[in-house]
C-alpha cells in the first residue's frame, strides 16, 4: 500500500471494464465523422480513447470488427410508436423518427462508410443498417398496419409484405441519391400520397 492507502501500480482515475468500451466506441465513432473509414487506424482511436492500443485488441481483433460495434451501439432505436388515433400519424412518427436516426452521428458515418469502404465490407455494414434500422421498422410497420385494420383506417387485406417494403425502401433510396436529406414536409408528401393510399385503397 501507498502512504494515501492506493494499491501500488493503480493509476488513479483509470478506466476499465464498460467505462472503457463506452470510451474506445464512442472515439471510434469521432474517428469516423473526421477521418473516414479509410484513414481509421486503432492506434487513433487507442488515442482518442486514452487508452493503449493493446485495450482496443483485447476486444477487437480488427478495425473492422470495432467500427461494426460501434457502429451497432451508437444507432439509436426506434423504440415503440404511440397511438396517435390513425394510421397516417403513427406511420409520420415512424418515419421521422427512422430519418433522425439516419442524421445521428453513427446513421452519419455509417453512410459515409458505405459508400468508402469496399464492398466486402460494405456488405457487412449493411447488414448493421438492417439489423439496427432496417428490421426494426419493419417489424413496427407491420404492427402499425395491424392497429389500422384494428381501429378500420386500413382495408383488411393490406397485409402483403410488399407494403411494408415501402417506406425503408424509400429511405434506402433516399440514403443513396440524396444522402438521406428528407425534410418533414416531404415525409408527410410520401405518407399522403403514397402509403396511405395503398393502405386504404
Amino acid at each position: 500500500m501507498t502512504g494515501s492507502g492506493r494499491p501500488q501500480g493503480v493509476v488513479p482515475g483509470r478506466r476499465r471494464g464498460p467505462e472503457l468500451e463506452r470510451a474506445i466506441l464512442d472515439a471510434a465513432l469521432e474517428q469516423l465523422g473526421t477521418v473516414g473509414w479509410a484513414s481509421l487506424t486503432m492506434e487513433g482511436v487507442a488515442a482518442g480513447a486514452r487508452t493503449g492500443k493493446a485495450a482496443l485488441y483485447r476486444r477487437w481483433s480488427s478495425k473492422a470488427d470495432l467500427v461494426a460495434d460501434a457502429l451497432r451501439e451508437g444507432l439509436p432505436g426506434l423504440g415503440g410508436i404511440a397511438d396517435h388515433g390513425s394510421v397516417r400519424e403513427d406511420l409520420y412518427d415512424l418515419c421521422v423518427r427512422m430519418r433522425d436516426v439516419m442524421a445521428s452521428p453513427a446513421g452519419e458515418a455509417l453512410r459515409a462508410m458505405l459508400h468508402e469502404c469496399d464492398h466486402i465490407h460494405a456488405d457487412r455494414f449493411r447488414k448493421v443498417v438492417w439489423d439496427g434500422l432496417h428490421e426494426p421498422a419493419h417489424r413496427l410497420i407491420r404492427e402499425l398496419v395491424d392497429r389500422g385494420i384494428k381501429r378500420g383506417d386500413v382495408r383488411p387485406d393490406a397485409t402483403s409484405p410488399l407494403l411494408t417494403d415501402v417506406i425503408p425502401a424509400m429511405f434506402m433510396y433516399r440514403a443513396k441519391v440524396c444522402g438521406s436529406e428528407w425534410p418533414d414536409p416531404e415525409i408527410a408528401e410520401m405518407i399522403d400520397g403514397l402509403v396511405v393510399p395503398m393502405l386504404r385503397g
